[in-house]
């Protein structure tokens, strides 16, 4: 069996939504150069629905899949949509991932909710703050 799904070679091969969103609505960048993996998410939102995102990604190949995947997953979604996005229906829509990279497809979750908190912060909007990771307190990056 390989060790990565076709899905997963072809968003890393492949990737949807790179870039930069110049005056985006709200950024997230989680990860760090320690456990190699940085992930950055650019949202454009009209109405409460995410219009455009994009993201840079420095890591593996699984970190790549996972930041197309997700990227492919909300865009065009309203924002509840996305705040919903969890790290195993990113695994699921890359129709798996190996274990030990499993917290790939954790931080393209943890990138989104960043960005959505930056949006709510620059907008003033009320958040559960519960709802949202404190990525600099995440176990991997921190072992």
């Amino acid at each position: 069996m390989a060790l990565y799904s076709d899905k997963v070679m072809d968003h890393f091969r492949n990737p949807r939504n790179v870039g930069v969103i110049e005056n985006a609505d709200g950024v997230g960048e989680v990860g760090n150069a320690k456990c190699g993996d940085i992930m950055k998410i650019y949202l454009k939102i009209e109405n409460d629905v995410i219009s455009d995102v994009k993201f840079e990604t420095f890591g593996c190949g699984s970190a790549i899949a996972s930041s197309s995947m997700a990227t492919e997953l909300i865009k065009g979604r309203p924002i509840s949509d996305a705040m919903k996005l969890t790290n195993k229906a990113v695994a699921e829509a890359l129709e798996g991932l190996p274990a030990h990279k499993l917290h790939c497809s954790v931080l393209a979750e943890e990138a989104i909710k960043a960005a959505l908190k930056d949006y709510y912060d620059k907008n003033g909007i009320e958040y559960d703050r519960k709802e949202f990771p404190d990525c600099t307190s995440c176990a991997h990056c921190h072992s």
